[in-house]
């Protein structure tokens, strides 16, 4: 009498959670590779700043928006984030993950700009108003004098030439975006380029701006 042949049900294959070794490897890679990408672009290879933030870019995102839930300032804070990191990547420590010293990078910035937004949300110099009453009175601000007003003419001047040295196309969106305060939806629109293509040369604008200034702030 023949007997049934057993069904061998296939093995799944083990997840990389259940074995340690496999998630430690992969983070192994990961390093390897980002050591690699960084030699690159300490050496000017935009290829390799690219593919850092390409594949940084989502989990610097999420980061930055649990801690200021502010979605029209997250990818402003996401840039500033990578370009702080890329123009102090000489002093990056490869002892360190990069990802662990850039996740420090952008949460700094990101409790910076909450605490100027805080400041910002009373000024002293405007007028205080009694909602009982039709009178109101300004406090005298005494913190700036007319060195500080000569300081802020002069960071302002500063600002503007770095924005004048800029390529048109970079200039253009930067303007648009700061001084005209756009976003990015409207900046495409007025200039008829794809979204990406805005958020990129406005990344690519404020790394040079950012060096620019860095290199006047020396001399001031």
């Amino acid at each position: 009498m023949l007997k049934a042949k057993k069904k061998h049900t296939p093995l799944k294959p083990p997840s990389a959670a259940s074995h340690p070794g496999i998630v430690d490897q992969k983070r192994l890679e990961s390093r390897e590779e980002d050591a690699h990408l960084i030699t690159q672009a300490l050496r000017g290879d935009q290829a390799a700043f690219k593919r850092l933030r390409q594949k940084y870019h989502d989990a610097i995102y999420n980061l930055i928006y649990r801690i200021v839930r502010d979605k029209e300032e997250v990818e402003d804070l996401t840039q500033e984030a990578f370009i702080k990191a890329f123009t102090s990547l000489g002093s990056f420590n490869e002892d360190y993950a990069f990802s662990t010293w850039l996740y420090k990078i952008a949460t700094n910035n990101s409790i910076d700009y909450i605490r100027r937004k805080k400041l910002q949300t009373f000024s002293i110099d405007k007028p205080i108003e009694s909602k009982d009453s039709d009178y109101s009175f300004e406090l005298p601000d005494l913190s700036r004098g007319a060195d500080q007003e000569m300081i802020s003419l002069q960071r302002k001047k500063m600002i503007d030439e770095a924005i004048n040295t800029l390529p048109a196309k970079y200039r253009q969106v930067i303007l648009l975006r700061h001084v005209e305060e756009k976003d990015y939806q409207e900046i495409a629109k007025a200039l008829h380029l794809p979204l990406g293509t805005v958020k990129a040369h406005i990344f690519r604008a404020r790394e040079m701006l950012y060096r620019a200034l860095r290199k006047k702030m020396r001399h001031f």
